[in-house]
C-alpha cells in the first residue's frame, strides 16, 4: 500500500497572516488568493492532467487547527487511501485522532508525530 504521495500543503501560525502574505506576494510572487493562501498547481507521471495542488498558507497565531501540537506549523502530506494509511498507523502503534473529516476538498485525518507536531493526512477527491 502506498502511504504518502506528496505534501498537499503547508500552514504556519503567523501574527497578521493578511500582511505576511501580501509580503509573499510583493516579494516572492506568490498569487495570493482571496482566501489568504496560495495554491501550486502541478503536473507528474502519476498525475499527467495537471490537477494536483500543494497549498500554502499562514494562519493566525491563535489558531487551534493545529492542537494538540504547539508547534507554530503543520504539513498537509497527500494519500491515496486514507482509510487504510489511518488504520496501518493506528495498528504500529502511532498517535492517530479519531476524527476524520469527509468534504468536497477530500478526506482528512490528523496524527501527531513523536515530536509533538500535528500531521494532516488528506485523501483528495477524484480526479485531483
Amino acid at each position: 500500500m502506498k502511504r504518502v504521495t506528496g505534501i498537499g500543503g503547508v500552514f504556519f501560525k503567523s501574527p497578521d497572516p493578511k500582511a505576511l502574505a501580501e509580503w509573499y506576494r510583493a516579494h516572492l510572487g506568490l498569487a495570493i488568493e482571496d482566501w489568504g493562501g496560495c495554491v501550486f498547481r502541478w503536473a507528474g507521471p502519476e498525475n499527467s492532467t495537471g490537477t494536483g495542488s500543494t497549498v500554502w498558507s499562514p494562519f493566525p497565531a491563535s489558531t487551534e487547527y493545529f492542537a494538540p501540537s504547539t508547534a507554530p506549523f503543520m504539513i498537509n502530506y497527500r494519500v491515496e487511501d486514507l482509510a487504510a494509511v489511518l488504520a496501518a498507523l493506528r495498528a504500529e502503534g502511532c498517535s492517530v485522532d479519531d476524527k476524520v473529516e469527509e468534504s468536497e476538498f477530500g478526506k482528512f485525518g490528523w496524527l501527531t508525530d513523536p515530536d509533538g507536531n500535528r500531521l494532516e493526512l488528506w485523501q483528495p477527491p477524484a480526479g485531483q
